[in-house]
């Protein structure tokens, strides 16, 4: 009981202190919301939407059943989830955050996975995409692409750790429904089609109703997502403006010199914790700190998520009965193993692609390379506020119809 009434206060005072804030400093928070709207319409809407759309479609025709039962020989053994934890990690790794979360709640929801499984799943197939890693971070933040092959390589390589460090949870927890390794009784592709088309009869829905449930159900939470993302930048403001980033960073400099980082990285890495996008940029602009140090913090940044995706992912599972510590604590052992192997692969990569660069071996591939992350975040920057507003008026229109018909 006390607890309780110690959390309501700090709550209480952290909202008030929010909203005085909110009014002293209208001008900064009006900035920062703009940042996270941009970032939103621009990038985060257009890129999303369709993996969303495309994700419920192939839940509904019972293609992701179909993958399932073609991935649980890999799946359960290395990770103790089903096979269709396959497809959610596949999507998650390429539309980035939190598409895993929202793929995963979708399979629970459907009975498709337990409640441990839907834990561990949520806890690796939650990562940045390719574009953003390479296109924002690597040469829009540090205007060097061959960054982008370490920062992905240990991205992708924590995820996998993660995945490996979160098949033993919950061993000893038991649960009253669990989903049973699929038995073959026969040749598996033969098992996957048949149950393709037992998913299908499943759903009754026809094709306009289901594509229309698609369209809706992946904008209201592209719509709770940039919700989270306007919040946090104006909340990553306001702490930069009281002052309180800067007593953490004090707080964090022995640490940070004990690991021998420079002392100016610490700022940067409490803006990360909150929000990756301006933590990375925050990183790029270090020029005491050596580029192996820039991309240990961000590798950390990328792993960790900030919470302004934690929310987010909060917010998805919050429809489930999957818990979101064990998410929390993934987040963690992400950031650090991302950190480490950003390390270990630093001198086989990244140092031999540059010597390769300086040497004249590969300079058109550096070229073509930056260039092409380049026109893909010119192009997102360009047609993305069309593709949003578009969206937007196609789901108003479905909404309407749907309330009206009701």
């Amino acid at each position: 009981m006390f607890k309780s009434k110690i959390k309501t206060l700090a709550l209480s005072i952290s909202v008030t202190v929010f909203a005085t804030s909110l009014i002293l400093m209208p001008g900064e928070s009006l900035e920062a919301s703009i940042r996270g709207l941009d970032m939103w319409w621009e990038i985060v809407f257009p890129s999303l939407l369709p993996f969303f759309i495309v994700s419920e479609m192939l839940i509904g025709f019972g293609v992701v059943r179909f993958i399932g039962v073609m991935l649980e020989p890999l799946m359960r053994p290395l990770f103790r989830v089903p096979g269709v934890g396959g497809f959610v990690w596949a999507m998650g790794m390429a539309s980035g955050f939190p598409a895993g979360a929202k793929l995963t709640a979708r399979l629970r929801q459907e009975k498709q996975i337990t409640k441990l499984e839907g834990e561990r799943l949520v806890s690796f197939t939650n990562s940045s995409n390719p574009l953003f890693i390479f296109g924002a971070v690597s040469v829009g933040f540090f205007q060097n692409a061959t960054l982008g092959i370490v920062l992905a390589a240990a991205h992708y390589i924590g995820n996998i750790c993660v995945g490996i460090v979160m098949r033993f949870y919950g061993a000893k927890e038991k649960e009253e429904i669990r989903s049973r390794p699929i038995k073959r009784k026969g040749f598996i592709l033969r098992e996957a089609l048949s149950a393709l088309h037992r998913t299908r009869l499943q759903d009754k829905r026809p094709i306009g109703k289901l594509l229309g449930d698609a369209v809706t159900s992946s904008i209201q939470t592209l719509l709770m997502i940039g919700g989270f993302i306007i919040l946090f930048s104006v909340i990553n403001k306001m702490l930069y403006h009281l002052n309180i980033t800067t007593f953490f960073a004090e707080g964090l400099s022995a640490l940070f010199t004990l690991l021998k980082l420079p002392d100016q990285l610490s700022i940067p890495f409490i803006s990360g914790l909150f929000e990756i996008t301006l933590g990375s940029k925050l990183t790029s602009g270090v020029t005491e700190a050596t580029l192996l140090h820039q991309a240990i913090i961000t590798s950390f940044i990328l792993g960790f998520s900030g919470f302004s995706v934690q929310a987010q992912v909060a917010s998805i599972l919050a429809d489930t009965d999957i818990r979101f510590k064990p998410f929390f604590y993934a987040r963690l052992v992400h950031g650090f193993s991302a950190s480490v192997t950003t390390i270990l692969i630093w001198k086989p990569i990244y140092e031999r692609f540059s010597d390769e660069q300086l040497s004249n071996a590969i300079p058109v591939f550096a070229r073509h390379n930056d260039a092409f992350w380049t026109d893909m975040l010119y192009w997102f920057k360009t047609a993305g506020p069309i593709i949003t507003i578009s969206s937007l008026i196609v789901y108003m229109v479905l909404y309407a119809r749907k309330h009206v018909n009701h």
